[in-house]
């Protein structure tokens, strides 16, 4: 077997860039130990969320520390508020009427949609696309007729942020440590199939870390890099929430160092209109 080329004298060994390169300033780990809690209970309208999921945590001997992530599917936080609507409660108008015939959908839904909505961006048959009133861009304002009872649907929560800061307070102090919150659903993306987690609601961490003017790997400054970190934890955790009937609401992440700016939320992820490009 030939001997392999020698190499040119005055080429680089490739070894990694020198570590300072690779700091964070939000203290991305080396690893990450995600477990869903174990042992919610169905939720009803005016349940104390906060010491449902703390007895969930202590049942199951769950360590939760400083600086650990607590992500809360937006279904238990919808339920714990008495955001379920009955349908046979719902008298649509005119204008559901007549969306409800071009889109195929229940007109009493398309009634609520509109409710909860600022403006229908986008239609066609069985989805409307809206922007809610919160100011995310969605299906269907995020109304959802899943695991929930027969004639009824489950409206998101009327502010998302102030559920995760008063679920921060209370987790936090039954818990004794000092948390961030997600509350988190599952959102369909422009031309990409599936649905993944993203962030409602977001307190006492970093929503977006803004890494514009790090080096790279080579020292090359970064110049448009914002790392969306609640949205990205969000996601992990939807693999172990589930979409169906796995019953596991909500999800403790640890080992981030630090969660960084602790006074943004969920409306930290959104595009301002000026530079959207998309509508």
């Amino acid at each position: 077997m030939p001997n392999p080329p020698a190499a040119a004298p005055d080429a680089k060994p490739r070894t990694a860039p020198d570590a300072a390169h690779r700091a964070s300033p939000y203290g991305a780990p080396g690893s990450l130990d995600i477990r869903a809690v174990p042992g919610l209970p169905l939720v009803a309208a005016g349940d104390d969320l906060a010491a449902l999921i703390a007895a969930a945590c202590r049942r199951a001997a769950m360590d939760v520390r400083d600086n650990d992530v607590l992500v809360v599917a937006q279904k238990i936080v919808s339920k714990s508020e008495g955001r379920l609507v009955q349908l046979d409660d719902v008298t649509p108008g005119a204008e559901a009427l007549a969306l409800g015939t071009r889109t195929g959908k229940d007109p009493r839904v398309v009634e609520l949609i509109l409710a909860e909505s600022n403006a229908v961006l986008r239609q066609a048959p069985g989805v409307i696309i809206v922007e809610h009133r919160c100011g995310f861009v969605m299906a269907n304002a995020g109304i959802d007729q899943s695991n929930v009872p027969a004639g009824s649907v489950l409206l998101l929560p009327k502010d998302p942020d102030r559920s995760a800061l008063t679920l921060r307070a209370r987790c936090g102090a039954l818990l004794g440590a000092d948390l961030g919150i997600i509350i988190s659903d599952s959102i369909g993306r422009a031309w990409r199939n599936g649905t993944i987690g993203h962030a409602l609601g977001v307190a006492g961490m970093s929503a977006v870390c803004d890494l514009r003017g790090m080096p790279d790997l080579y020292g090359r400054q970064l110049q448009v890099s914002e790392t969306a970190l609640a949205d990205n934890l969000a996601a992990a955790a939807s693999i172990l929430m589930g979409e169906a009937c796995e019953g596991h609401p909500v999800v403790r992440i640890h080992g981030l160092h630090d969660l960084g700016e602790r006074t943004q939320n969920g409306r930290s992820l959104l595009r301002d209109k000026s530079r959207d490009l998309f509508r």
